[in-house]
């Protein structure tokens, strides 16, 4: 991972199970776009997809642990939600990757 990544960690809290994450703005229609390149970035593949009126969620692996992708087009906020038991680390670990702006 390098420092020229457009993604970075905004907070994260592993007792929540949930990292906010600092991206490129986007909007419903390009949502996708912003959400691919950030799991490329991360390693992560895509098990389902679901969009809502203003909610994109997203099922994600990443090295076994599922993880919900969530993008609230309106604020373009994103963020990642923990499923399992691990996912608190596992979350740790991404934000570790993403850094901090």
């Amino acid at each position: 991972m390098t420092g020229s990544s457009p993604y970075w960690c905004r907070h994260v809290d592993s007792a929540a199970r949930l990292l906010e994450i600092g991206s490129p703005d986007f909007d419903y229609d390009n949502f996708a776009e912003v959400a691919e390149a950030l799991l490329q970035h991360l390693g992560m593949t895509v098990l389902e997809q679901e969009a809502n009126a203003d909610l994109h969620v997203w099922l994600v692996d990443f090295e076994g642990c599922q993880l919900l992708l969530k993008g609230e087009h309106y604020s373009s906020q994103m963020w990642l939600e923990g499923l399992g038991s691990d996912a608190g680390e596992t979350l740790l670990f991404l934000a570790g990757l993403l850094g901090k702006q």
